[in-house]
């Protein structure tokens, strides 16, 4: 029997696997767990040096059982039982629609009060604690942030660490992930759900001179699965598909929609979904986005109850 897990938090088990050939691409992991009649399905991901995790976010009380699947025999069939536990205090479970508006899954009501610090985990270390310790004493209880680095004004400097490792030409090479730089965006997405604040998670965006911004779409898919397959099981995560997605350029509507729905596919506790605009408004009346986030001029703030009207959800002005 594994230590005990709280709602809502994070159970991870980790084993030692394969490290020939090249492991992001040819093993394949994942687990069922299981709660009295219910089974859900969480993917696995390779976390460097033969190191494989599974991360798995119980929502129920009580006793929980998993077994591995795989196609190495040294990680298939791997089983195992632990105790999900109450939540402790400030544990309210992730986010929810509820109607026009928001609620954490133990039926608080959640108002969200967003905040931007796009390129946040990319700056000094001192410059990412120094953003903790602001948040700490703010009112804000929502960040969007990206995953890729920003090139933009005050974001001109090369980031230490990047999501993909560098080939011997010094490109990079989009079949490796980088699992330094995951492990430090993890660790900065706890940092936020500690002090109750909500990662909104862009996986796309614009603002690009390293080749993130027009990667081919089987790259576009693979790390979209990786993502989620690290960051789901944090209680705190949402997903936005993009930040401006109507000046990314290499994209196609169809594209989003592509994203939309392996994000919605390969994430087991359905984490909110939404996406940017810039001028352009995707439509947010399709079934996979769960709320609209809208940017526009303040000017515009009366159209808000026609917008929730069209789409029947809520809008958050981002």
């Amino acid at each position: 029997m594994d230590h005990p897990v709280e709602r809502w938090s994070v159970f991870e088990l980790t084993l030692q696997g394969p490290q020939d050939g090249n492991p992001f691409l040819d093993v394949q992991l994942s687990a069922r767990f299981r709660h009295k009649h219910r089974v859900v399905e969480v993917d696995g991901f390779y976390d460097g040096d033969g190191i494989y995790r599974i991360r798995f976010m119980p929502d129920a009380e009580g006793e929980w059982s998993y077994i591995t699947y795989s196609n190495r025999d040294e990680l298939d069939s791997v089983t195992g039982e632990f105790t999900c536990v109450e939540p402790s205090s400030g544990n309210h479970g992730p986010v929810r629609v509820n109607g026009y508006h928001f609620v954490y899954a133990d039926g608080t009501p959640y108002f969200p009060i967003g905040t931007t610090c796009y390129a946040w985990i990319h700056q000094t270390q001192e410059l990412q604690e120094q953003t903790l310790a602001t948040l700490k004493d703010s009112p804000f209880n929502k960040l969007r942030m990206c995953v890729f680095p920003k090139h933009y004004a005050y974001n001109r400097n090369e980031p230490e660490l990047h999501p993909f490792e560098r080939g011997d030409d010094g490109a990079w090479d989009f079949e490796r992930f980088n699992p330094i730089f995951w492990r430090h965006l993890e660790k900065r997405v706890q940092d936020l759900m500690s002090l109750g604040v909500e990662a909104d998670i862009i996986l796309f965006h614009p603002y690009d001179r390293w080749g993130y911004a027009a990667m081919p779409p089987e790259v576009d898919d693979r790390y979209l699965r990786y993502a989620v397959a690290r960051l789901a099981a944090y209680r705190n995560v949402w997903w936005s598909m993009a930040n401006e997605y109507d000046h990314v350029k290499a994209k196609t509507m169809a594209d989003w929609d592509r994203f939309f729905r392996i994000v919605q596919e390969s994430d087991p506790y359905q984490h909110l979904r939404s996406i940017h605009n810039c001028r352009r408004f995707y439509d947010h009346a399709r079934p996979w986005v769960t709320h609209a986030s809208i940017q526009i001029q303040q000017g515009n703030l009366e159209k808000i109850r026609e917008w929730r009207a069209t789409y029947r959800k809520p809008v958050i002005v981002d």
